[in-house]
């Protein structure tokens, strides 16, 4: 459980980080990275399966490169579903979504 908390407040606070870095990403702080993360984490459970299989021909023909589309799509729909975030445009969403799996998977290692 400690160990959970621990990745989760890591990941937020660099999530807030990611935020301040780029440019076109509007975070209204720490606690809305929180929020922010347990909105993605929500949307990856339930959404993204489903997006997976809706697009598993394309995911196939794009050899997965589709699944970064995913990815940006699951980053607009928090977006739309948070007045605290914000991301302006779809390359900056998909320069989000690829900086965030970097910044959870070192997380990930680290905690592991």
């Amino acid at each position: 459980m400690v160990k959970f908390l621990i990745k989760f407040i890591l990941t937020a606070v660099l999530t807030y980080g990611l935020a301040q870095i780029l440019p076109s990403v509007r975070l209204d702080g720490v606690g809305s990275a929180a929020i922010l993360v347990i909105v993605l984490g929500l949307l990856n459970a339930t959404v993204k399966p489903i997006l997976k299989i809706i697009g598993f021909p394309i995911t196939v023909l794009t050899l997965g490169i589709f699944l970064l589309i995913i990815n940006v799509i699951i980053v607009k729909l928090a977006d739309y579903l948070m007045s605290s975030f914000a991301v302006t445009g779809f390359i900056n969403a998909l320069i989000f979504s690829i900086a965030l799996s970097l910044v959870t998977s070192v997380v990930d290692m680290i905690m592991d």
